[in-house]
């Protein structure tokens, strides 16, 4: 039964809603809570990422030795020290090549570049984790929520031509429940639209800097590795 004009209520037009548009609302819902906790979570992954890299630079540009700084950095297993990751894949391979017979400087730099791609490779792997779904809810959510709609106006009209006299009061009960489907599709949307574009701009922000560190990196190595080969023929 549909509610009247005088009782209508945003929970008594959702419990008189057909079946198939209450089943469009509660996949909204659930699309809805789905990107929230999405949400919640990627804020947090991407501070503590951000908080990182702004510490382990300012680590990596401090005088010192860097194998300390490596042997710290390899035991930190955390998943979101993406800055230690990338330092840690390129002093390791810097530290194996080095000290294999029979492989130049050169060598040995074009190694460090390998294992710096494939360590911030990873890292972009990691950061865009879970936008697809945020895109994916932003992007179908109003096209669902406006089936349930259609839907719902359409069984309205059939209703309404079973009646000898149409009145507002028999037709906005229907109309009113089956555009709630659109605004719960606009619900879910909206913030996933918004946090979607707001972490790829967050993601690649980071995955620059990760590139930036990455550079400065390796021409601390090339810097050291040729301050060696000039150390080693001034003493022959």
């Amino acid at each position: 039964m549909q509610a009247t004009m005088e009782h209508m209520t945003i929970w008594g037009l959702i419990s008189d809603a057909s079946l198939l548009v209450k089943g469009v609302m509660l996949i909204l819902l659930l699309a809805s809570m789905a990107s929230w906790y999405l949400i919640v979570r990627r804020s947090a992954i991407l501070r503590r990422s951000e908080r990182d890299i702004e510490a382990f630079t300012q680590r990596v540009r401090a005088p010192g030795d860097w194998g300390t700084l490596y042997r710290e950095s390899r035991d930190n297993s955390h998943v979101d020290a993406g800055a230690e990751r990338v330092f840690s894949a390129a002093y390791s391979e810097y530290a194996q090549l080095k000290q294999q017979p029979g492989v130049d400087a050169d060598g040995v730099m074009q190694g460090v570049e390998r294992a710096l791609y494939v360590a911030i490779s990873e890292q972009e792997i990691r950061l865009e984790k879970g936008l697809q779904l945020l895109a994916t809810v932003g992007s179908v959510s109003p096209y669902i929520g406006l089936f349930g709609t259609v839907w719902g106006i359409m069984n309205s009209f059939i209703g309404l031509s079973q009646v000898q006299q149409a009145t507002l009061s028999t037709v906005a009960p229907g109309i009113a429940e089956a555009l709630i489907a659109t605004a719960i599709g606009l619900f879910a949307a909206i913030p996933a639209v918004i946090a979607y574009n707001r972490f790829s701009a967050r993601g690649q922000t980071l995955l620059t800097r990760y590139y930036s560190l990455g550079n400065e990196v390796q021409m601390r190595l090339y810097r050291s590795l040729h301050a060696g080969a000039r150390n080693m023929a001034a003493a022959a």
